[in-house]
């Protein structure tokens, strides 16, 4: 199994990121029912959600997530709340390169990212990410003793909400 490690992704690493980010909403359009984004003429998807404000809005946390030393996806916290109720942090979007999934590699990144930092969490799934509901659900239940679960279907979310407490 790799060591998983997460390193904050400042400035310098936006690029990273960013170039990540094309993998997983390219994985990620598998769970639209419609089309979100097109390609644009350079062959790329549009920053979707924008990513500047990672790195400038209060509370945005981007990090890297390394296994064995190697660039292996990426962990964005912030503080937005899909459910409209008070949150301290929200797993805004979450991706593992698909050579290290089913390693322990995502599991390890997200209880690091999640048992550190003490408060109210929530975490959304996309209805159609049934595999991500089971991961985040497994996820939640190893870092908190109570978790509640809010299915919404609306213009704001469409899936599953999960929330709950780190001590």
């Amino acid at each position: 199994m790799p060591k998983v490690t997460l390193e904050p992704a400042g400035a310098d690493k936006r690029a990273t990121v960013e170039n990540l980010f094309q993998l997983y909403v390219h994985d990620f359009t598998d769970f639209w029912t419609e089309r979100r984004v097109e390609l644009g003429e350079d062959g790329r998807f549009p920053p979707y959600p924008p990513l500047a404000a990672y790195w400038s809005e209060p509370g945005a946390e981007p990090m890297l997530i390394r296994a064995d030393g190697q660039v292996a996806g990426f962990v964005l916290i912030d503080r937005h709340s899909h459910s409209g109720l008070p949150t301290d942090f929200n797993m805004g979007e979450f991706f593992v390169a698909r050579h290290y999934r089913r390693e322990g590699v995502g599991r390890d990144a997200a209880l690091e990212a999640i048992q550190v930092r003490p408060g109210q969490w929530e975490l959304a799934v996309a209805r159609r990410n049934t595999g991500a509901q089971a991961f985040w659900r497994r996820i939640a239940a190893a870092v908190a003793p109570e978790v509640e679960e809010i299915d919404r279907d609306d213009a704001v979310w469409n899936g599953l909400i999960l929330r709950f407490v780190v001590a």
